[in-house]
């Protein structure tokens, strides 16, 4: 079968198919499914070409975790050299036992909390990503309180359409998301004025999965624009934030290369002494994972046919949350003719479908089949919904595989519950 997913990293080798040099069968006799896979060679050259792309102009790469936060996957980017992208407490934990420096670490999020400053500033992260005035004012309180200083960004709010799904849109002026343009110069007026403050960037978030330039060349657009009047004020400003947002390949998508994200958008830089700073994710771990499942039965009704598997909902949520399209391909095709089928998980949901509509020869019990591009917010928007232990999560290196987090048990779902 054909592999639509844009990853040398996946391939099939004599009717199997392989991540990296492992073929999936072993990692699921030794493991069992569900179970998600992740090549680390795709987490490198991914990270990589972004790093490419961007040479010769002063930038910092900080990896979006929310898209996937195994530390595994993180320990292997800030090997790399990448900083972290966190948007709560918890990832701002797990970042740094990750071994993340704290000074490659943006901290984002619309509804920070009192703690969460705190944790920031303690842990002296390179800045905070502001959303309101309020939070401002908190983090201002926090900072002077404890006789430090936060450094801080203002996330503006571009109304720039990014042409993607709605439930991932979030440079519109109707998002909930930063600031309009015309608020920035008060905001920056206000950081200078209040104590344990210091303005050191700008930022902005577009959205996600988006598979065109012309919107991150618009919102930077204004963004530059808002520069040089806060340079006509006296403010100069050392970090440009542009966000994350590039798209991957799901159903047979081009994506632009990271590349030409760079080229369309250094032209507007020019003349701008700043450092970029930009917040991949799902660009880095999207097609670098999958996850794998069995079949449970095949089941056969007047006018539709299911592939009932043992992965769920609750595992990859993404198709029900989104209806978002993932690539489904049995492990080992059979030679059958393709029929077709929805593939669903025994959640007790309608909206309990990974694939809907999809064609391979008919499987049989214990087939294996690998929903592909599953490797961003997979793993990490899982929950143990109709009380299902969440699946493993294995790292693919070469010719070797390891666990790196275990599948949860009976006794973890009831971990912390009294009685």
């Amino acid at each position: 079968m054909n592999l639509l997913i844009n990853s040398p990293s996946w391939n099939y080798r004599e009717g199997e198919l392989y991540c990296e040099e492992v073929p999936l069968k072993r990692i699921a006799r030794k493991v069992g499914t569900p179970v998600y896979v992740y090549s680390r060679r795709h987490l490198v050259e991914a990270y990589r070409e972004i790093i490419s792309a961007w040479r010769g102009r002063s930038h910092l790469v900080c990896f979006s975790m929310k898209s996937n936060s195994n530390r595994a996957v993180i320990r292997t980017l800030v090997g790399e050299g990448s900083g972290i992208d966190v948007v709560s407490g918890g990832e701002l934990f797990r970042a740094l036992r990750a071994g993340a420096p704290p000074e490659k670490i943006v901290f984002a999020g619309v509804g920070k909390t009192e703690r969460e400053i705190i944790e920031g500033i303690e842990a002296g992260i390179l800045f905070f990503t502001v959303e309101s005035l309020p939070e401002l004012e908190l983090i201002s309180r926090t900072a002077d309180r404890l006789g430090k200083t936060a450094p801080v960004a203002l996330r503006v709010t571009p109304d720039v359409d990014p042409k993607t799904h709605r439930y991932i849109t979030t440079g519109k002026a109707e998002n909930k998301f930063g600031l309009d343009r015309e608020e920035a110069l008060d905001f920056y007026r206000r950081c200078l004025k209040l104590p344990g403050i210091a303005p050191v960037g700008i930022h902005m978030h577009i959205g996600s999965q988006i598979l065109q330039t012309a919107p991150f060349r618009e919102g930077v657009d204004r963004l530059v624009g808002l520069l040089k009047k806060l340079k006509g004020e006296g403010i100069s400003l050392k970090y440009l934030d542009i966000g994350g947002g590039m798209g991957i390949s799901y159903q047979g998508e081009e994506p632009p290369p990271a590349a030409a994200y760079a080229s369309a958008l250094r032209p507007l830089l020019k003349g701008l002494r700043l450092t970029v700073i930009l917040e991949p994710g799902r660009f880095i771990t999207g097609n670098a994972g999958s996850l794998l499942t069995s079949v449970l039965q095949v089941k056969k009704k007047a006018k539709k046919s299911f592939v009932i598997a043992d992965g769920a909902m609750n595992d990859l949520i993404r198709p029900a949350l989104y209806e978002a399209w993932h690539q489904i391909v049995p492990v080992s095709p059979g030679k059958g003719k393709p029929r077709r089928f929805d593939v669903v998980g025994p959640i007790c949901e309608t909206g309990d479908i990974l694939g809907a509509g999809r064609s391979f020869p008919e499987p049989a019990p214990g087939d294996l089949l690998a929903v592909l591009s599953a490797g961003a917010y997979g793993a990490v928007m899982g929950s143990n919904y109709n009380s299902r232990p969440r699946p493993p999560e294995v790292l693919v290196d070469g010719d070797t595989f390891r666990i790196v987090r275990k599948r949860e048990t009976y006794r973890d779902l009831v971990r912390g519950e009294l009685d």
